[in-house]
């Protein structure tokens, strides 16, 4: 119910998920919104295509929190059914923040993470990159960047089948002594946690292949993105 021409272009998108992978595509939402959407495709019944009511829908112009005070809002209804195992995957084109949201009071929460991290896959001359937070810690401490630098290498490994991830630290300066207090004190953190360390990376680079996962805060990693897709 979420993104731009919704549900049209999701409903767009998820039948060609249907046609061409072998999927079972789940759409939450409100039937009645969904329903002509789906009317505008002739094959859309051949389709392993079920549609999940939910009434509510967080806009978005409200705020994260929506979703936590709108239990039966669409994204809480599509999180709450991988919890409980009646699906695999979420995607949500909406409220990035209510999505964030939405799956911390369905999953929880890892143990030894504070908060969730969004990860996004960049190119680079070599092959993707992991930077994170893309965005949804604007604050952050050191010790957030190293948990996000411990889940990056993660995903590294288990996506791009990267055996042992370099890590870098997105600051101004090469030299450890650069930054704000926040990049100094996860540079510290960094530098000592069981991690292929590379040590701080500058914009510069985010591109060239020189690190495997790409550290910051929300903030700064939001600005990377927007002005990445701005100039591509």
């Amino acid at each position: 119910m979420g993104g731009d021409h919704a549900p049209s272009a999701i409903v767009d998108g998820a039948l060609a998920a249907a046609r061409h992978l072998d999927l079972q595509i789940l759409l939450v939402g409100s039937p009645t919104a969904i329903a002509p959407a789906l009317e505008r495709h002739a094959d859309w019944r051949g389709l392993q295509v079920r549609v999940i009511e939910a009434p509510d829908v967080v806009e978005m112009a409200e705020t994260a929190v929506a979703a936590r005070r709108k239990p039966r809002a669409s994204i809480r209804v599509a999180a709450e059914l991988v919890a409980h195992h009646e699906a695999d995957a979420l995607f949500s084109a909406g409220h990035t923040g209510a999505t964030v949201v939405a799956t911390h009071v369905a999953f929880g929460m890892i143990s030894g993470v504070d908060r969730a991290a969004l990860a996004t896959a960049i190119p680079t001359r070599e092959r993707p990159a992991v930077l994170l937070d893309a965005g949804a810690n604007v604050e952050c401490r050191p010790q957030h960047l190293l948990q996000f630098a411990l889940m990056g290498g993660v995903f590294a490994r288990m996506a791009f089948g990267v055996e042992r991830p370099r890590i870098g630290l997105l600051s101004i300066g090469e030299e450890a002594s650069k930054g704000n207090d926040l990049t100094r004190g996860a540079h510290r953190l960094l530098t000592a946690a069981p991690l292929n360390f590379i040590g701080n990376v500058e914009g510069r680079e985010i591109y060239s292949g020189l690190a495997d996962v790409i550290v910051c805060d929300g903030f700064t990693g939001n600005v990377v993105l927007k002005t990445s897709e701005g100039l591509v």
